[in-house]
């Protein structure tokens, strides 16, 4: 009989002052702990140290979605504070959003947006707390949208951010996140310049980062979860170069669990491991938890996750629970940061090809 496998199984304590509350004045100046397949124990590194992991001829996969600047603040008709939260367009004019208070933002409320002649109506209220809400506005409705948008930040996260681009990768390109793709963060332009004259193929792929994937688990068994769609898109050239790399037996480097996401979204989809990718468009609530089996994604370079989330169970079904737990508790005692703008994990799942075994050196040191 099968274990059940229970939400309390991916529980850690972590001490508040671990939470980063600001980025690192250098993005690759984060530190880096390492766990490899076979490994006894994880290893201490920084992030630069990439091109002493990354091979010659891996594919590194990286999320290009930007942050929407979607949090509006406001106020409502009787003068209170409101706040308006962009989830995603509708038809026309419409929005489907999140409300702050929520018990005051009713059917037929208005918010209005101080030097600005935009204003929101509550036109219908929807479940999980949600608002569909029409914007009017005498000119562009998007462009006065963007104008008076905020970039959100995640809510363990105090602190103003003086330059709203450090919660941006800085390959972000397309824009309709909810929030940042944060494993990719700790990337410089200069690093990624350096992995590619060491022979790291790089190539992009789009996952639009919903807050229903940081929606707690709210079930006691894993498996009840129910988890939100999320919009990706995968052009040709990327699928060329994972057909390329699969063909070749170099391994496939995901940045972050939304390219992971993607990735064994599209693999999952095959009868076995030989699929071929395809240029392609779609929605994935893929759910990932221990005793998933992983087609696609050989290495993964990732953040530290809260407890009981989803995103740390991915991470545990990709090294296993205990391996991954016992790392987080490395990571707490020798002082790491975590979450948005903490420091990064890079994680093996299996040996590479043997063209890979029988070199031990690695790129060079940046």
């Amino acid at each position: 009989m099968t274990d059940i496998m229970r939400t309390s199984d991916f529980s850690y304590t972590l001490p508040a002052e671990l939470i980063a509350q600001q980025p690192l004045a250098d993005r690759d100046e984060s530190r880096l702990l390492v766990l490899e397949a076979g490994a006894s124990q994880a290893e201490d590194r920084h992030f630069r140290d990439l091109a002493w992991l990354l091979r010659p001829g891996d594919l590194l996969v990286l999320n290009d979605s930007r942050v929407c600047p979607s949090r509006l603040l406001g106020q409502r008709a009787n003068g209170g504070d409101a706040e308006v939260f962009l989830l995603e367009p509708e038809s026309g004019s419409d929005w489907i959003c999140l409300v702050r208070p929520g018990r005051r933002l009713r059917t037929g409320a208005t918010v209005s947006f101080a030097k600005s002649e935009i204003r929101a109506t509550i036109v219908a209220e929807l479940p999980g707390g949600r608002r569909r809400v029409r914007f009017s506005h005498p000119g562009d409705v998007s462009a006065a949208l963007r104008d008076i948008g905020r970039v959100p930040l995640p809510p363990y996260i105090h602190e103003q951010l003086d330059d709203p681009e450090r919660y941006q990768t800085v390959y972000a390109r397309s824009s309709g996140s909810a929030a940042a793709p944060t494993a990719g963060l700790h990337f410089t332009t200069a690093l990624l310049e350096q992995l590619a004259a060491l022979g790291v193929e790089l190539t992009t792929l789009t996952l639009h980062v919903g807050l229903g994937t940081f929606r707690p688990v709210q079930s006691e068994r894993v498996e009840d979860h129910v988890m939100h769609s999320e919009h990706y898109e995968l052009s040709d050239a990327c699928a060329r170069s994972l057909n390329r790399a699969r063909r070749e037996g170099r391994r496939v480097v995901a940045v972050g669990t939304t390219s992971c996401r993607v990735l064994e979204s599209i693999a999952a989809r095959w009868a076995d491991e030989r699929g071929e990718f395809r240029a392609e468009r779609g929605e994935t609530g893929i759910f990932i938890y221990p005793g998933f089996h992983f087609r696609a994604v050989d290495a993964l370079i990732t953040n530290f996750h809260l407890p009981q989330s989803t995103l740390l169970m991915l991470v545990s079904a990709f090294a296993g629970r205990e391996r991954v737990l016992a790392a987080y508790q490395h990571a707490i005692e020798a002082r790491y940061r975590f979450y948005s703008f903490g420091d990064a994990m890079f994680l093996t799942r299996r040996s590479v090809s043997s063209h890979e075994e029988n070199s031990n050196e690695p790129c060079r040191s940046l």
